[in-house]
């Protein structure tokens, strides 16, 4: 496309092209129909000669026919084959033949135009029949022409000139209705444009107005509608998580601040304790700084490194390398493959083990299996389990239980957001389920497809 086509609005691109194919079709409607007209008005004048022509051969009786003519067919000769004219019509007196056309014994009605310095002639020649030849002539050849002025519509463009008129006429209405048409279906869009101007990052509650239909525009204001409340949903949930992050970061900032207020004001306190005291408060910085930026790189950006390897294999090697107070039973009914980081997956499936040896009073379960075309995990441990109305929240960053907080009171509460997180990162979910007794934490990831990486099936079924 041209650079200065480039530069033009959607809008103007499409009246101009609007406007070109509409001249371009109604000059091709415009020469059909000139040729037509031209073609018509010819095979009428011709029919009327020849017609002409015939009449007046019909009504020679002898030699000397009578001058015979119609009113518009005014031109009438009989000339013999010298070509002199024998008998004419009044308004053909004195005028040399009208052509030398001579028809063939086999082709005796023939047609032409000549055309003169006092104007064109439209004429048919007829040759009589031999019979008719041998009656009248006694066998000498003669011709009949009939012919008339050419009608104006075929001597001058007369008609081309008006159907040109008539062609610039209708592309200019076409193109304005079009133009009309064009602005009022592309208003919803400059109402969106405008409204999502008005949107700012303080004020994110605003949607754009979704016009009536279901065509590519009303599916336009959907999705901007969709993404627009996504982008609210993310912004309100960033601003949450700062606010909890520089909460969970005050309590250490704070007691590491005391200690060493209190190392400055009293001489008589141990260095050595007052630093690693502060060094203790350093390294919750550090775990609380740690798992928040693991969080972040798992909710912003997809799993690399992926791999293909089995669920069960990946469990019982993690339930192997712990050494938990309580006992730990694994039963792996399938050992089901996925596509997914095995780094990522381990670190989820290390955080459940922990937090149900945290919460058991006697044992931990770890099941593997699939259902319903996915690989499940499920771990559960006889603690005193979660309440329904808590099952969401355990999932929030920082966000601990009383019975989390006296078990482990240097937790962070970032490890099982950081699981759901890595989960849907896999396009999994991790939840809470229903179970007798404590707490029952099920994982779920899609199975590994042979040859297709996950993300590439589903783009492949949604094509």
């Amino acid at each position: 496309m041209p650079l200065r086509l480039r530069r033009l609005s959607v809008q103007t691109r499409l009246i101009l092209a609007t406007a070109v194919l509409s001249l371009l079709g109604f000059t091709g409607v415009a020469a059909v129909v000139d040729l037509l007209v031209r073609g018509r008005v010819e095979q009428e004048v011709f029919e009327s000669t020849q017609r002409a022509a015939t009449e007046w051969i019909g009504s020679m009786g002898t030699a000397d026919p009578p001058p015979v003519a119609t009113s518009d067919v005014n031109l009438l000769q009989l000339v013999d084959v010298s070509g002199q004219v024998v008998v004419s019509s009044r308004a053909a007196a004195g005028r040399p033949a009208l052509s030398d056309m001579w028809p063939a014994s086999d082709d005796r009605i023939q047609h032409g135009t000549r055309c003169t310095a006092a104007g064109c002639v439209m004429f048919t020649a007829t040759r009589p029949s031999p019979q008719e030849e041998e009656l009248m002539w006694g066998g000498e050849s003669h011709v009949v022409y009939a012919g008339m002025a050419q009608p104006p519509i075929l001597g001058t463009h007369r008609l081309e000139w008006s159907l040109a008129a008539g062609v610039l006429a209708a592309t200019a209405v076409v193109t304005c209705l079009a133009a009309f048409l064009i602005r009022r279906t592309l208003r919803p869009v400059e109402e969106m444009r405008s409204r999502i101007a008005e949107i700012t990052v303080t004020d994110l509650g605003l949607r754009v107005p979704p016009p009536p239909g279901r065509d590519a525009i009303a599916m336009l204001a959907h999705t901007a509608n969709l993404t627009l409340s996504r982008l609210e949903a993310a912004v309100e949930h960033q601003r949450h998580f700062s606010s909890m992050v520089s909460h969970e970061l005050r309590t250490p900032l704070t007691g590491l601040r005391a200690r060493l207020e209190e190392a400055l004001m009293y001489p008589d306190t141990d260095p050595r304790t007052a630093i690693r005291d502060a060094l203790t408060s350093v390294e919750r910085f550090q775990m609380i700084i740690d798992e928040m930026l693991m969080l972040a790189r798992v909710r912003t950006t997809s799993p690399h490194r992926r791999e293909r390897f089995g669920l069960g294999a990946l469990v019982r090697e993690e339930a192997t390398s712990r050494k938990a107070g309580v006992l730990l039973r694994v039963r792996v009914h399938d050992d089901p493959q996925i596509f997914g980081n095995r780094v990522q997956l381990a670190e989820v499936v290390t955080n459940l083990l922990v937090n149900a040896e945290r919460h058991a009073r006697t044992f931990v379960e770890v099941s593997v299996e699939r259902s319903g075309g996915q690989a499940v995990i499920a771990v559960f441990d006889d603690g005193g389990g979660i309440a329904p109305e808590d099952r969401e929240r355990v999932f929030e960053p920082f966000v601990r239980l009383a019975d989390g907080r006296q078990l482990d009171p240097a937790g962070s509460g970032l490890g099982l957001a950081i699981s759901r997180a890595i989960a849907q990162a896999h396009q999994g979910s991790l939840t809470v389920e229903d179970s007798p007794r404590g707490a029952r934490f099920v994982l779920r990831l899609p199975l590994a497809e042979d040859g297709h990486h996950p993300a590439e099936v589903t783009r492949a079924r949604s094509r």
